[in-house]
């Protein structure tokens, strides 16, 4: 097997995962447009990856953010333990059409699991975080689409 096998059979894989019906041979890392707005994405498509997100980052590019991808629509939950930076939270249905949102979401320091928890207002299957602030820059509003390319 060369070492090409693996990182294209994972691009395949994330292509397939997210719906996507044409995937070429991985020149970039995925990308999303919102309102016109460009972002490099870091997909997290395992339980343990979600569970994981951007927990003990100090810092994200303005540009980026985290697709969380589920395998199915269903009410989403999140919270920010362990989580250093403030994030916009935007919770996207099957359709990529965003369903709720939770902004300038603050981090939770605490030691136990009193942090406190923020749901989708109904099923979603993709969620994005983004920095603080980032939603309202853009007038993101429910019922915008996330167009995500690779």
């Amino acid at each position: 097997m060369n070492l090409h096998q693996p990182r294209t059979l994972g691009a395949m894989i994330f292509c397939l995962s997210i719906g996507l019906g044409a995937c070429a041979a991985r020149a970039s890392g995925p990308s999303a447009e919102l309102k016109g707005k460009h972002f490099e994405l870091e997909i997290v498509a395992d339980s343990a990856s979600r569970e994981r997100g951007l927990m003990f980052r100090d810092s994200m590019p303005a540009d980026h953010g985290m697709l969380f991808v589920f395998d199915r629509p269903d009410v989403q939950t999140f919270w920010m333990k362990n989580t250093h930076i403030p994030l916009d939270i935007l919770y996207f249905d099957q359709n990529y059409k965003l369903v709720s949102m939770s902004e300038r979401t603050p981090p939770c320091h605490s030691m136990s699991n009193d942090c406190p928890m923020y749901p989708s207002s109904g099923p979603a299957q993709y969620v994005l975080e983004l920095n603080a602030g980032t939603a309202e820059r853009l007038g993101v509003k429910e019922g915008d689409e996330l167009k995500v390319t690779r």
